[in-house]
């Protein structure tokens, strides 16, 4: 499932539907925030559903939106979900960033 500026790939959605199935929420929620160690953080909330002007992307079972505020910051990006030797995880491939810590949730632009 796909928006132009927005990716996100079968696997995440079939994790986040999984999630969503144990909890009280109907959506997970990608943003942008100030902070972490390289300027900007990836942050994850499961919220009941989207608000406003949010991105939407509905997969079967699973939906995910991102605020208007953090959008630019995530134009032509993919979440994925990874599970291999080094755990599991949500994994955003962002082009806009120049560098990333080696946590993978932070980041700084171009």
């Amino acid at each position: 499932m796909s928006d132009a500026s927005f990716q996100v790939t079968p696997r995440a959605l079939t994790r986040v539907a999984k999630i969503l199935a144990g909890e009280h929420a109907g959506a997970l929620r990608v943003s942008v925030e100030g902070g972490g160690c390289s300027g900007f953080q990836y942050r994850y909330d499961l919220v009941e559903g989207p608000e406003g002007d949010d991105l939407v992307i509905a997969g079967d079972t699973a939906t995910v939106v991102v605020d208007p505020v953090s959008l630019p910051f995530l134009a032509g990006a993919e979440l994925d979900y990874v599970d291999d030797l080094m755990g599991q995880s949500f994994q955003i491939k962002n082009p806009n960033a120049q560098s990333s810590c080696g946590c993978g949730t932070s980041f700084s632009l171009l």
